[in-house]
């Protein structure tokens, strides 16, 4: 049912080498280091860039019950903080990279297989988001309530998460995925697994400080003329969103597009969203265009809903609420 943990042993530096003649060292090897802190696998988290990767280590605890460690930067060329706080995509994106690394490492999935993630959410607290003088380290407790398997193998999971710096909650989420094999996959895709020698004609970004981005390079909506609708804007070549080729549109544009629709349905240019949560109705297509439309909650004022259409069919549903960012 398992695989084995992943670990790196390393040499540990500091002890006194032996002594060999006249105090010289017995063997250059007599030198040892610390076990040194590095990223989990890439091809773990289905990431192509190591620069992308969020985790450092893992574990398990338990039968279904796991620990993590992370790190998030200080600055990322998309991820970029939001009135000195972390991105919570960030934390949304470690998430997620939690729930593969799990189905590869510690459930027996092999590389090759893809992922269908289904929904997805993340909470996040301000006070622990703060962005300080060193990036930020994290303690993850993973928890797996809900295991599906078929026969031997991993059919799916379901997460639940708890991201903690210095001892407190910075963030909570989860979310289930589905295995596919290659087969399966192909079968699944059809003609659409070759879409991206068919992806529309990039559009022009909505302006950036209307959707609380500083480049029109992370812009993800482009304006349509009508209020708080947009079509979305798909950059295959953006080195974050896409890592690697895909034959759709990946979730974490969908998410971002999300936030940044609400971001201006809430004429909040400068806007952390203290939750958003993700509904993965269909796979969004790159030879369609995609429509985005937010709807501001009546008795709210921090509260949008987004959804995402697609040939006249709802394809992705987000509720984004939002903290009051002054300045």
């Amino acid at each position: 049912m398992t695989a084995s943990t992943f670990r790196a042993e390393h040499t540990t530096a500091g002890l006194v080498p032996a002594q060999g003649a006249y105090g010289a060292p017995a063997t250059p090897s007599g030198f040892r280091y610390p076990s040194l802190t590095t990223t989990v696998p890439k091809e773990l988290v289905h990431r192509a860039a190591v620069a992308e990767v969020m985790l450092t280590d893992w574990w398990r605890e338990g039968e279904t019950r796991f620990a993590m460690q992370g790190q998030w930067p200080r600055g990322h060329s998309f991820f970029t903080p939001v009135a000195g706080h972390h991105d919570p995509l960030i934390a949304a994106e470690t998430i997620r990279q939690a729930g593969i690394l799990l189905a590869h490492a510690e459930f027996g999935v092999p590389l090759g297989h893809q992922f269908l993630v289904s929904d997805l959410d993340v909470t996040v607290d301000p006070r622990h988001m703060i962005v300080g003088d060193t990036p930020a380290s994290l303690d993850i407790t993973v928890d797996c309530p809900d295991v599906r398997m078929r026969g031997t193998s991993l059919a799916g999971l379901r997460i639940a998460v708890e991201i903690r710096r210095d001892g407190e909650i910075a963030a909570r989420g989860g979310g289930a995925l589905a295995s596919i094999a290659p087969p399966v996959y192909r079968r699944l895709r059809g003609a659409r697994a070759d879409a991206m020698q068919r992806v529309l004609p990039l559009t022009a970004p909505a302006a950036p400080q209307l959707v609380g981005r500083m480049s029109p390079t992370d812009v993800t909506l482009t304006p349509v003329g009508e209020a708080d609708r947009w079509q979305l804007r798909v950059d295959t070549r953006h080195p974050v969103l896409f890592d690697h080729p895909l034959d759709h549109v990946p979730g974490m544009l969908l998410m971002e597009a999300a936030r940044q629709a609400a971001a201006a349905a809430l004429r909040r240019p400068v806007m952390l969203p203290l939750s958003i949560t993700n509904e993965f109705l269909h796979y969004v297509e790159l030879d369609a265009p995609c429509m985005i439309e937010a709807r501001r909650d009546p008795s709210r004022d921090d509260r949008v809903t987004v959804s995402a259409y697609q040939d006249d069919a709802v394809v992705f549903r987000s509720t984004v609420v939002a903290a009051r960012i002054d300045g």
